[in-house]
């Protein structure tokens, strides 16, 4: 087979905020009630703020992280507050402590097949810690982490650099992201096909295969699986 490899982003798309414990933290902090299902119910139109392409990914995540609480009736003058409760939260454990209980099924169907598996993530230096809190990181061969490397997303050379560790041709991976700003644009740029990953609906119609979740990538591969 020509395609080789699936390599994956990791925030909101492997990895995903753990709601259950941001709700009452940011809410005893900031007064406001909080629940999971309110800030589970706001994150996708937050995650509007994270089409943009200026600023740094850091940057970019801060945006998304305010505007959730923000549309969760937080208010904006207790910004600060959210932040030194968050960065005291991913400080203890990491904030994306979440997975999608079909994930781990989805991988296994792909690892099955021949698919080498990897993550290309704009982080922090901690993305293998977050795969390894849910019990993913066994799954792939190759985790390049932004921090490590000094290049992030958009940039096409941070997949030029897992190309090269795994000695393949771009032609051979596809990419698996969110954020069609980033993850698209800098796939496409490195010459890699890519599947955007839209649980909400949000990208129908635009130039790019979408997917819902990596359960559904995995169906496209290789065809749903026997009832």
């Amino acid at each position: 087979m020509s395609l080789k490899a699936v390599l994956f982003d990791a925030g909101n798309t492997l990895l995903f905020l753990d709601y259950g414990r941001l709700a009452p933290a940011v809410g005893e902090a900031t007064g406001v009630a909080l629940t999971a299902e309110r800030l589970r119910a706001v994150a996708g139109e937050a995650a509007r703020s994270l089409e943009r392409r200026d600023g740094t990914d850091r940057e970019r995540a801060s945006r998304y992280l305010e505007a959730i609480f923000r549309l969760a009736g937080v208010p904006a003058a207790q910004g600060e507050t959210v932040r030194d409760t968050l960065l005291a939260l991913h400080r203890e454990k990491h904030l994306w402590g979440a997975m999608d209980p079909r994930t781990p099924a989805a991988l296994a169907r792909l690892r099955e097949a021949g698919y080498r598996l990897g993550v290309i993530s704009n982080s922090d230096g901690r993305v293998v810690e977050g795969l390894g809190a849910v019990g993913l990181v066994g799954w792939f061969e190759l985790v390049i982490d932004s921090a490590d490397v000094g290049v992030e997303k958009p940039d096409p050379r941070i997949f030029g650099i897992a190309l090269e560790r795994l000695g393949l041709a771009a032609h051979e991976a596809l990419y698996v992201g969110d954020i069609y700003e980033v993850d698209v644009i800098g796939a496409r740029a490195a010459g890699l096909d890519v599947i955007l990953l839209d649980p909400l609906g949000q990208h129908a119609g635009r130039d790019v295969t979408v997917a819902a979740t990596v359960a559904e990538v995995a169906d496209r591969l290789l065809g749903a699986p026997a009832a």
